[in-house]
């Protein structure tokens, strides 16, 4: 019987990764470079790719997608190899899928289920897991007729087991749609807890910000770099799935809430489009949205647009409550003899270039966020005699602009703070005067 393209084993398994050209493809990629990110996506899955291959197709063919020659071109290269696996970068029908590998005598996993088995195997949050496991199923669920070699067997039975008549198939998938129906509950009450927690967060004056960018284009490098956090940061597809959040220091000491979100990919297997949105509410609620591009690669321009055409789907755009703006990582691996190109690129297009590895123009882009979320309004406070918790929140949460001792002890305070702070600090100190800021 044919394995899961979800089984694990913990061997080391050889592949071929195979880039199927469609005809009249309106990618405007370069199909070099998706064979090459499909390598990146079998080695993020611990596969050896052995050998790789471009495969213009002259037209689909429904039972095996490839031709009838280079399939047989195909088996003979994976019989000589020896090859264990073989990855076709484009979505297979469970019919194709079965066929190719009776055909190879090997086990085939299509884009989908690669992208799938990497979620899997990367998810540690309750809510990342059910996701995955959820969109692992309805990706199962459509290739039942794959799996199971007995579906001509029919059974009767009562209760649980299924009615009279009813066969195995049907008996399987209504165990799959009831699985995923519990799978569904958890998954609300896992998101209803943590928009309590993102509602406790919005009631806090810490504005947030929000990275954003395609997979492997440096958004958990620059979030340590940003952050001094240690959080995962590998050149590898896909390192970070679930959301991180963090404070970050601005220049000015104020603090903000930054938050590292999963990576963007072109063709998202649909299974996981809406699995994952609730992975990228961060990102919805944040005030600015930095868009991270890795901008020394080959196919920046069109991983940015599939980046922007995903956040145009959740409703993320630039606007009066939100601020989207580029920062041009990997700065340092522009070659020489582009750099400057590069640059004055940046500088026309508003974006920042940074380096997450060396740390070039990261103090510029905290800058720039500095000022980009500066809402906050000068105000004069008196302080009472004693009040150290109140001129220590003031410090954790403002800007102190000056600070004045008074003679009968208290302290008159210039700072600067947002409304929703100004008001917090009300409610918390009552026994603070606020004044004009003029002194």
């Amino acid at each position: 019987m044919s394995r899961s393209p979800t089984d694990r084993t913990p061997a080391v398994q050889t592949a071929l990764v195979v880039h199927p050209v469609r005809p009249h493809a309106s990618d405007a990629r370069d199909p070099k470079a998706r064979l090459a990110e499909a390598v990146g996506l079998a080695m993020a899955l611990d596969l050896e790719v052995r050998e790789t291959l471009v495969s213009p197709l002259r037209q689909v063919t429904p039972a095996t997608l490839f031709g009838k020659g280079r399939v047989e071109e195909l088996r003979l290269l994976i019989e000589v190899e020896e090859l264990d696996v073989v990855v076709v970068d484009d979505q297979l029908t469970p019919v194709q899928q079965r066929n190719l590998e009776k055909a190879w005598a090997a086990k085939v996993i299509d884009r989908t289920g690669l992208i799938l088995e990497i979620f899997a195997r990367r998810a540690r949050t309750r809510e990342g897991k059910l996701q995955v496991e959820l969109a692992r199923l309805n990706y199962e669920r459509s290739r039942l007729v794959r799996t199971w070699t007995h579906l001509e067997r029919q059974r009767g039975g009562f209760g649980v087991m299924g009615g009279p008549g009813e066969t195995q198939i049907e008996t399987d998938r209504r165990l799959l749609a009831d699985k995923m129906g519990r799978l569904k509950k958890e998954l609300v009450e896992v998101r209803r807890t943590r928009g309590l927690h993102r509602a406790a967060r919005k009631r806090t004056p810490y504005p947030t910000i929000a990275l954003v960018g395609y997979t492997n284009a440096g958004k958990s490098t620059l979030f340590n770099r940003l952050t001094e956090a240690t959080v995962l940061a590998q050149d590898m597809l896909f390192a970070t799935l679930d959301p991180t959040l963090r404070t970050v220091k601005l220049p000015d000491g104020r603090p903000a809430i930054l938050s590292d979100t999963v990576g963007f990919i072109s063709d998202l297997p649909h299974e996981l489009v809406e699995a994952f949105r609730a992975t990228l509410e961060e990102v919805q609620e944040a005030d600015v949205v930095v868009h991270v591009r890795d901008i020394a690669g080959p196919d920046s321009d069109a991983q940015a647009a599939d980046v922007e055409k995903v956040l145009s789907e959740l409703g993320v755009t630039a606007e009066k409550e939100r601020v989207l703006i580029e920062a041009w990582n990997k700065i340092d691996l522009v070659s020489e003899d582009r750099r400057e190109e590069v640059l004055g690129e940046a500088k026309r297009a508003d974006a920042s270039p940074v380096s997450a590895i060396t740390g070039e123009g990261c103090k510029a882009l905290l800058e720039r966020l500095g000022g980009l979320i500066d809402n906050a309004v000068p105000v004069g406070i008196v302080l009472p005699a004693g009040d150290g918790k109140a001129l220590a929140w003031l410090y954790r949460n403002g800007r102190i602009v000056e600070r004045v001792e008074q003679d009968d002890g208290g302290v008159w305070v210039s700072a600067r703070l947002d409304a929703q702070a100004i008001g917090r600090f009300e409610r918390l100190h009552p026994e603070a005067l606020l004044v004009d800021a003029a002194r």
